[in-house]
């Protein structure tokens, strides 16, 4: 495979969506969720734009995160649309059948993260895993469960100490679709992964200013740190609640496991997005306390009751 027989690699997020303007011929979208309407700029000024900008060049929407508006696309054969339930990662959704279907293309925009990179190689070997088991890894690596193979925790920790390095992700792409080969590609990526041992460092520092109220982790960080790796401090936090908090620089993430059973997407009425990982305003922190604080009290209420009702059974 030339580089010139290569898409033009795009990577975005749901609410920094590249111009549809500047993007070339006809345009393939992996793992980009609909923004969500809940926050900021919804729905109708970011994802409902860039999808009529786009037009007939949009020849495929491939995405496994919530929304409340998949339903309004159902009938358009170009949106293969699902939940977090239903695929942890969105490159075991991509399939040869669907590669083949779609035709040529030239452009891919892809979420900025494993699973979207894992997403844009698949596509370019015409669906077909770039390695064995690589859709299991971006599904571990995606949800935070199971065992992540050595190949992938590489890439994994790279991208986490690297998140806006447009090239790093680029070299990435092409040393997946270059079948994992020695040299110029593998060595960046090792270089970037060297950098986030220095960043869990800082996260795991930063995990002695949690405090736990009940079933949730709280942290805020100090307006003068080191680099951290957030994925790292999260699950620090989940380790020691269901539900652990992140307060930075006015935004707060709120995340727990993934099979919890939480949903904040339909919990804080954010409209969509991943349902145990989400961003919110500062601002909205106590609104977003109380509602979380009561469902896991229901939740511990519940449990108490089913055991109670088994010791008399």
């Amino acid at each position: 495979m030339t580089v010139e027989s290569i898409p033009d690699l795009v990577f975005a997020s749901p609410r920094k969506l590249p111009r549809a303007g500047s993007l070339r011929g006809r345009v393939v979208v992996v793992d980009i969720a609909f923004a969500a309407d809940g926050l900021g700029r919804g729905f109708a000024r970011t994802t409902g734009k860039f999808i009529e900008q786009l037009g007939s060049r949009l020849a495929r929407w491939v995405d496994h995160h919530d929304h409340e508006r998949h339903s309004e696309f159902a009938a358009d054969p170009r949106f293969v649309l699902c939940t977090k339930a239903e695929h942890g990662a969105c490159p075991e959704m991509i399939t040869p059948q669907m590669v083949q279907e779609t035709g040529p293309i030239d452009t891919i925009v892809a979420h900025f993260d494993l699973d979207g990179l894992y997403a844009a190689a698949k596509w370019i070997l015409g669906g077909h895993e770039p390695y064995a088991g690589a859709d299991e890894d971006a599904r571990a690596v995606d949800t935070r469960v199971g065992a992540v193979s050595p190949k992938a925790d590489l890439i994994d920790r790279a991208l986490r100490a690297h998140y806006n390095d447009v090239v790093l992700k680029t070299r990435i792409v092409h040393y997946l679709i270059e079948g994992l080969r020695p040299g110029g590609e593998l060595e960046a990526i090792e270089a970037a992964a060297a950098d986030q041992d220095r960043m869990v460092e800082e996260a795991q520092r930063l995990a002695a200013g949690y405090h736990v109220d009940g079933d949730i982790a709280m942290v805020t960080i100090p307006a003068k740190h080191r680099p951290f790796d957030k994925t790292e401090l999260l699950l620090i936090g989940q380790r020691r609640a269901t539900v652990a908090i992140v307060t930075e620089e006015g935004n707060t993430t709120i995340a727990a496991p993934f099979h919890s059973g939480l949903n904040f997407v339909e919990l804080l009425d954010l409209g969509g997005g991943m349902p145990t990982r989400v961003n919110v305003p500062e601002s909205r922190l106590p609104l977003a306390l109380a509602r979380i604080s009561a469902t896991l009290a229901a939740r511990a209420s519940d449990s108490a009751a089913r055991d109670r009702s088994d010791r008399d059974d």
